[in-house]
């Protein structure tokens, strides 16, 4: 679970973001920050459980989670900080192209899933081969009920195509999924849910539901 007082950081930091209220308040980011690499790395131990690569990759949530900081050089937006805090957990850690698990911590904004969002150019290409030689097996994936139960918005993608990407044909069965940018499932967390005591396991359940779609994208990645 995550203690309230993560959210009302969070809350308050978006209220006040800028360096000067950050400054005067690091203590409450650092146990808030504490809070999140606690309940990431529980998350991670709960995958390692049944997904194999995870266990193997001994991962530490200090290498799962993205900085706070923003990347303000080319943003009209000069806030300085990141309003929530956000998990990435594939066997190569944050920094990897491997489809992940990831978990965005955000009050009224939290949200749970797994894929790959916007993968460069040779990444997407060898992901459309692999549903087009493999589209069985992704229909397979996509129609389980369980899948379909906990994501009943199938997979997500930011951007598509409006015409078939170069090398398919408008007529191809996986056009609908041929046209995508990214591959992912999406289930929103609420702030009760979050700070319930089974919160892990709920998490848990809907990461176990995505590892066949996480299986799929890193075989061809």
């Amino acid at each position: 679970m995550i203690q309230a007082t993560t959210l009302q950081f969070l809350k308050d930091l978006k209220n006040n973001n800028h360096k000067e209220w950050f400054d005067d308040n690091r203590k409450a980011y650092e146990s808030a920050k504490k809070d999140f690499l606690n309940f990431t790395q529980t998350l991670i131990d709960g995958l390692g459980k049944f997904d194999q690569s995870i266990a193997e990759a001994n991962l530490e949530a200090k290498n799962c989670i993205l900085r706070l900081n923003r990347d303000v050089r080319f943003s009209k937006d000069k806030s300085p900080y990141k309003t929530n805090f956000f998990a990435m957990i594939n066997r190569g850690g944050r920094k990897s192209n491997y489809a992940c698990y990831y978990l965005q911590l955000q009050p009224e904004n939290t949200f749970v899933g797994g894929g790959v969002y916007m993968p460069m150019p040779p990444e997407l290409q060898q992901i459309r081969q692999e549903i087009d030689y493999n589209f069985e097996e992704w229909k397979s994936i996509l129609n389980n009920p369980s899948f379909q139960n906990i994501f009943p918005d199938g997979v997500q993608s930011p951007e598509t195509l409006s015409r078939p990407p170069k090398g398919f044909e408008e007529n191809n069965p996986a056009i609908e999924y041929l046209k995508m940018k990214g591959f992912y499932t999406w289930k929103p967390i609420s702030d009760a849910e979050i700070q319930a005591q089974n919160a892990t396991e709920g998490i848990l359940k809907g990461f176990e539901c995505t590892q066949p779609l996480i299986n799929f994208l890193n075989k061809a990645l």
